[in-house]
């Protein structure tokens, strides 16, 4: 009976059956992040047609916060915006975010494609064992306006005065801006 019991353990915690909770976590964490890419990219391009880039500042920097917190409260997770080079001092990145971030760019730099890159795994930090996922966010045209290397001296002027500590400036066209993380506690 012993032996039935450990076969039955072993089972329960295969490398296989482990692996595929790991899958089924990612697969949730992508359905959280498409949800909180398309409402902010929503957010954005409406108020960009509605009241331009200088406007949009505002709406990015107060919605952008909100739909994280939304879908953090929704699902009890950590959603969240982080890149290298932040905007908002508040998304600066972890230590496990920030090798995740360089490793997408030597992942970028041997020619994968940015749009489908993600990197998840099980962390464990101080004891506190997590479920961590990142999804890269490629720089596309309609980011440079506020993030590229040409940015209209009004327009900088607002992203001064509402980012003091903004490094999210210089990107080109096809650059890692970022990534969406999410951080899963573990039960």
């Amino acid at each position: 009976m012993k032996h039935v019991l450990l076969i039955t353990m072993i089972l329960i915690f295969s490398p296989a059956q482990a692996n595929n909770q790991l899958k089924e976590r990612a697969m949730k964490s992508k359905v959280i992040m498409q949800e909180f890419m398309l409402e902010l990219k929503g957010e954005l391009q409406t108020s960009m047609k509605a009241s331009g880039p200088i406007a949009t500042i505002d709406v990015c920097k107060n919605k952008a916060p909100a739909i994280a917190k939304k879908l953090s409260d929704k699902t009890g997770w950590k959603v969240a915006r982080t890149s290298l080079k932040p905007r908002n001092a508040n998304n600066t990145p972890d230590a496990w975010e920030t090798k995740v971030l360089h490793e997408f760019e030597k992942r970028k730099n041997k020619g994968e494609k940015i749009k489908p890159m993600a990197y998840f795994k099980n962390v464990n930090n101080n004891g506190v064992e997590s479920f961590r996922f990142m999804k890269a966010i490629p720089t596309g045209k309609p980011c440079l306006t506020c993030h590229g290397g040409n940015i209209k001296p009004d327009l900088a002027a607002k992203l001064d005065a509402s980012y003091p500590e903004d490094k999210a400036r210089g990107f080109k066209l096809g650059d890692i801006r970022g990534a969406f993380t999410i951080t899963q506690p573990v039960n």
